[in-house]
């Protein structure tokens, strides 16, 4: 079996091994997957984390036939590693390694952090939320760099300790349902759909009337049991499909 390590800050995941494919997701530095095949200058992986599925350039990663020991702690705030010996800016939700890591010709050194997982908490979700806020919204997207309204539910919670898969149709079936938007809770996730029913957006809930989503950029919206309400032009942006309660 052989596996992949990233090496990149961020790193495009693609649909197919080309780089004018369409990016579905990201790997960002240290995390980690599984090979399934090799296609010139491209790899297919199985993501370790979600098991989610794409192509990656071989510049970016290191393969090898081990990985090295991940506790699952994260980077809860955007900080600098040292990668071979100079610095490089990494985002919030890059995994954290207790020990220097050296694979290849690849060395990164992490700087020392106190607070390694968050609890599971309305002022932690506040706080998380704030750090991802004008991050500007980019389709595939889970850093602090660039960011799709999945990845972000997605990130919020696994610095938290909670798993949510990749994409907001996957994240719908976890959970328990809210009945009235009235009991919504800091950190509740609103999922929204098209006239056909599909899932195309998901953001997480700051109260019952306000929500923190990614669409344009990461922003705060009013929210009622029809949908997201833009704040500044009045417009009625998504519809409510159901409100989801994650355990922690």
């Amino acid at each position: 079996m052989e596996y992949v390590f990233c090496i990149a800050a961020v790193a495009p995941l693609r649909k197919e091994p080309s780089h004018r494919s369409e990016m579905v997701s990201q790997l960002l530095l240290g995390e980690t997957g599984k090979v399934i095949s090799i296609e010139n200058d491209f790899v297919a992986i199985e993501c370790t984390y979600d098991g989610y599925v794409g192509w990656i350039q071989k510049k970016q990663i290191v393969l090898q036939s081990f990985l090295p020991k991940q506790d699952g702690y994260f980077l809860n705030a955007i900080q600098d590693v040292f990668f071979n010996h100079s610095g490089c800016r990494v985002s919030i939700g890059t995994p954290y390694y207790n020990d220097k890591i050296i694979l290849d010709k690849t060395q990164v050194s992490y700087p020392l952090i106190q607070e390694r997982l968050l609890n599971y908490t309305e002022k932690n979700i506040l706080a998380l939320l704030e750090h991802y806020m004008h991050t500007p919204y980019l389709w595939g997207g889970k850093s602090s760099f660039g960011i799709d309204c999945s990845g972000l539910t997605q990130q919020v919670f696994k610095l938290m300790g909670i798993w949510l898969p990749r994409d907001a149709y996957q994240q719908i079936e976890l959970g328990e349902e809210v009945a009235f938007i009235s009991e919504a809770k800091t950190g509740d996730i609103a999922f929204f759909d098209n006239g056909e029913g599909k899932i195309i957006h998901v953001g997480i809930m700051v109260n019952n009337d306000n929500i923190i989503h990614a669409s344009g950029t990461v922003r705060l919206d009013k929210i009622d049991m029809g949908g997201i309400i833009h704040t500044e032009t009045g417009e009625r942006t998504h519809k409510l499909r159901i409100v989801k309660r994650m355990k922690g």
